[in-house]
């Protein structure tokens, strides 16, 4: 497969769209998960905030053992195969159905918001129970042992309705973060990629650059929803009391702590994101058999989803045939021999036919079969 055949691909394949968002979220939660516990602890009212990155993370692994900054991170393998796979294929579908029916290129921005923001209520509906366990491991002084040991622990002492506390402040950050991170990445592509080709350069830039500006914007309220997730001193119980808190104790800077560490995360995160679902929707994709049989009258029999015919099946149904040009095709059967080649990605074969009946006509058929 070239990369010229990627926008042949089906985009309405959801098989391909879930395995690929599925492997893409694991991918982006776990590769840079060490970055996102130190966000988490930067975001803390119980942190002083004034220790930056490095000296956050070398104080996680010198006080709390070398794996301290990975504690956790099995609830986002759990959690982030389902809700990106949701996530994506959610989107692509949205966005190809909007794009269709709004049918200019006026309306695209529209069309890539919104089909971000629902599908970031789906997502979210499957999230927001890990963040919530992801969250309570990397905290200060996390009494957990283990994912299942804290999931356990929240629904035994505070109930279900705690892996939802902070869902309507996520959707609040996430709805515009979605929003701005999908139209920031398509205008990207649209600057970087014009032939939109697979390009893993262009989809990492665009995805850097999509996650690092949605980030910065977006800080403000996940700090709140820091506060409650982590649920430490003090405790918040929504998120108007949540942003309260926040400029309570600590001012209107309360609502940046961990910006630089949140915007180095998600800008590599995002990027690793895009392009390992660029690549495995690019891998994955199929390019539909080809039946063309050209006949002096000049009609061809077109049949995409016909199975494929072997060399002595000669396909005549009158009901398959379409019009699209009145040249006529002056091929003769026995001029053009029987060819097939392999190749590493199928066998091309080329079959001429002729039928007894038709040798007065001199009607021709050529079979062009990919499998």
């Amino acid at each position: 497969m070239n990369p010229e055949d990627y926008e042949t691909l089906p985009t309405d394949n959801v098989t391909t769209h879930m395995i690929a968002g599925a492997i893409a979220g694991i991918m982006e939660h776990c590769v840079m998960y060490p970055l996102d516990s130190v966000k988490t602890r930067m975001q803390s009212l119980a942190a002083s905030g004034t220790e930056g990155i490095s000296e956050t993370l070398l104080r996680m692994v010198r006080h709390e053992g070398l794996l301290r900054p990975v504690r956790g991170m099995s609830a986002m393998v759990v959690g982030a195969g389902p809700s990106h796979a949701l996530y994506f294929s959610s989107y692509e579908y949205l966005k190809n159905t909007l794009t269709r029916t709004f049918n200019s290129s006026k309306f695209d921005t529209l069309a890539f918001g919104a089909s971000g923001c629902i599908a970031t209520l789906i997502h979210d509906g499957f999230m927001n129970p890990a963040e919530v366990v992801k969250q309570r491991m990397q905290m200060t002084n996390s009494p957990y042992k283990s994912a299942l040991r804290c999931a356990i622990s929240i629904y035994r002492t505070e109930g279900f309705k705690a892996f939802y506390r902070s869902y309507t402040t996520q959707l609040t950050m996430n709805v515009p973060f979605q929003s701005i991170h999908f139209v920031v990445y398509e205008l990207s592509q649209k600057a970087l990629n014009k032939d939109k080709l697979y390009d893993p350069k262009a989809h990492m830039a665009s995805g850097a650059l999509a996650g690092g500006i949605a980030a910065a914007i977006t800080t403000p309220l996940d700090v709140c929803k820091t506060l409650l997730n982590t649920q430490q001193t003090p405790v918040a119980s929504g998120m108007v009391e949540a942003v309260k808190t926040v400029y309570r104790l600590k001012g209107v800077s309360g609502y940046f702590r961990g910006m630089q560490a949140r915007v180095m995360y998600q800008m590599p995160a995002t990027a690793i994101c895009w392009s390992t679902y660029e690549f495995f929707k690019y891998a994955l994709g199929t390019t539909p058999d080809l039946r063309l049989l050209p006949s002096a009258s000049g009609t061809v029999i077109s049949a995409d989803s016909a199975s494929t015919t072997t060399d002595t099946e000669l396909m005549t149904d009158d009901s398959i045939r379409t019009e699209v040009s009145n040249e006529k095709y002056n091929l003769k059967a026995r001029e053009l021999p029987a060819m097939s080649g392999a190749g590493l990605y199928g066998t091309i074969s080329f079959n001429t036919m002729h039928k007894a009946d038709f040798q007065q006509q001199k009607d021709s058929f050529l079979d062009i079969g990919h499998t």
